[in-house]
């Protein structure tokens, strides 16, 4: 595993939102193994929660704090904490003060939300790794998923990360910063508009060649890949831990 720097063995505790613990759980294992293989003693305690995410975004703020609050006890507040989403990582950075301004957990979320990194900015930005020593033979194209770019302005991290794997052929179209889509419950309201917009987020990427598409977060590729196993098309989904991998 190359890294531009040396860098202290650091503990650090993770963060394993929805859809990966209940749907994808090797996903996780990967990114565990990525960041012990990087020298890393990864915490994780069993007793953590839902971020509060889901209820938030569909009105029910009283019911996401009530999550949140519970969310908060489970990480220390000692250490980074390593998320394997961009969503959930934006919304404990960019939301949680708003959800407990002028409670008395207001200090606790000052100390703990800026200590929440994604998966690959922890890499790139804290650990300063680039290789992971990796290989994955194919193209593939990356969704920048919203939670990841628009609420943490990740976008280079993940390129960086996935230029460096031996065998994969990294190719951008003009749709990579556009939704895919799903958005929690706007897929659920808005399903026609929804499907429509994975539809052209699949398409765009099989003309362009691509054997896989690539994303920081699963509820993106879980939307995605409903589509292509619904209309049998020659693409796949992969979450980017899942690619970063050694072999």
């Amino acid at each position: 595993m190359e890294k531009t720097k040396t860098h202290k063995k650091m503990k650090v505790e993770i963060f394993i939102p929805c859809f990966v613990d209940q749907l994808f759980p090797q996903t996780a294992f990967n990114m565990v193994r990525i960041l012990e293989q990087a020298g890393c003693d990864v915490l994780y305690n069993v007793n953590q929660v839902c971020c509060g995410q889901p209820a938030f975004n569909a009105g029910f703020h009283k019911e996401s704090r009530a999550v949140a609050e519970k969310f908060l006890e489970t990480f220390s507040g000692e250490h980074l904490v390593v998320a394997a989403g961009g969503s959930c990582t934006g919304f404990v950075r960019n939301y949680y003060r708003q959800l407990f301004t002028g409670t008395e957990l207001s200090e606790d979320v000052s100390i703990k939300a800026p200590l929440f990194y994604e998966f690959t900015e922890f890499l790139v930005e804290k650990l300063k790794i680039l290789n992971t020593g990796s290989t994955f033979k194919g193209k593939a194209v990356y969704h920048d998923a919203c939670g990841a770019l628009r609420e943490c302005g990740i976008k280079s991290a993940p390129r960086k990360l996935l230029h460096n794997i031996e065998g994969l052929q990294l190719i951008e179209t003009e749709d990579c910063e556009r939704c895919c889509g799903f958005g929690g419950t706007f897929s659920a309201k808005y399903e026609a508009i929804s499907v429509a917009m994975g539809e052209q987020k699949v398409h765009n990427a099989i003309a362009a060649g691509a054997d896989y598409i690539i994303s920081t977060d699963l509820s993106c590729l879980m939307h995605l890949d409903g589509y292509i196993q619904q209309h049998r098309l020659p693409v796949k989904v992969l979450h980017i831990a899942d690619v970063l991998v050694p072999g």
